[in-house]
């Protein structure tokens, strides 16, 4: 199947992320990698009317050592930690 329209963002930033968000006024979502939420879409499961992609947002991807513990961070690939 085909997914309904959307309309696709990219933010820049953590808040601008979450400021694009609420603009939408409950009718987006998040998308990092897709793996879950594009087949919902596909199969008209979820039908959102703005995607905005966090995928690139600084920080949220990367490891590091922080207070003698390991972080990783939320938009870390698997390959990044292998």
């Amino acid at each position: 199947m085909i997914p309904t329209k959307f309309e696709y963002e990219r933010a820049t930033s953590l808040d601008d992320a979450v400021a694009r968000l609420k603009a939408t006024n409950g009718n987006g979502k998040l998308l990092a990698g897709g793996h879950s939420l594009v087949p919902l879409m596909k199969f008209r499961l979820s039908e959102p009317k703005v995607l905005i992609d966090i995928a690139r947002i600084p920080g949220l991807s990367g490891i590091r050592e922080k207070d003698g513990k390991i972080e990783i961070g939320a938009g870390t690939v698997e390959h990044g930690v292998a």
